[in-house]
């Protein structure tokens, strides 16, 4: 008896493999989404990290220069050697980076302290990431992606 049951096990019926298929493109429906969510976060929080790089080398160029520039851009930061490089811009092809003239980290000083607000630009000088933000309340809502 136990040899007959054995003998008719042929494999995989249509019904088995046509569920297999439908449960793995719900997996698949259900991660594409997630896996692109991720994906535009991590470009966010790239942006973000960029700004407070610029920004913080916006401090350094303050305090060696003792100069009372209310602003610099990214050229100056890097001509100045406060900057390696000029960023790369996330998610863009590896060269392209922000524009050097147009993505500018502003001074502001009032009796709060001193605020730093940074505008990156991308690298053909039309869209802007980040708009004149304050770097200490940056979040993901304030980055614009294309």
């Amino acid at each position: 008896m136990f040899k007959r049951i054995l003998k008719n096990e042929r494999g995989l019926t249509l019904i088995e493999l046509l569920a297999v298929i439908v449960i793995l493109g719900i997996i698949a429906a259900i991660a594409i989404p997630a896996i692109g969510a991720i994906m535009d976060n991590s470009k966010k929080d790239a942006h973000i990290a960029n700004a407070k790089q610029a920004a913080s080398a916006a401090r350094l160029a303050i305090a060696a220069d003792k100069n009372t520039k209310t602003q610099y851009t990214l050229k100056e930061l890097y001509e100045g050697g406060y900057l390696e490089n000029i960023p790369k811009s996330p998610g863009k092809v590896s060269t392209d980076k922000y524009d050097a003239e147009k993505s500018i980290v502003k001074i502001i000083k009032d009796n709060n302290g001193i605020t730093y607000k940074v505008t990156l630009v991308d690298g053909n000088g039309t869209f802007k990431y980040i708009d004149d933000k304050d770097v200490s309340e940056l979040k993901r809502d304030d980055v614009k992606l294309e």
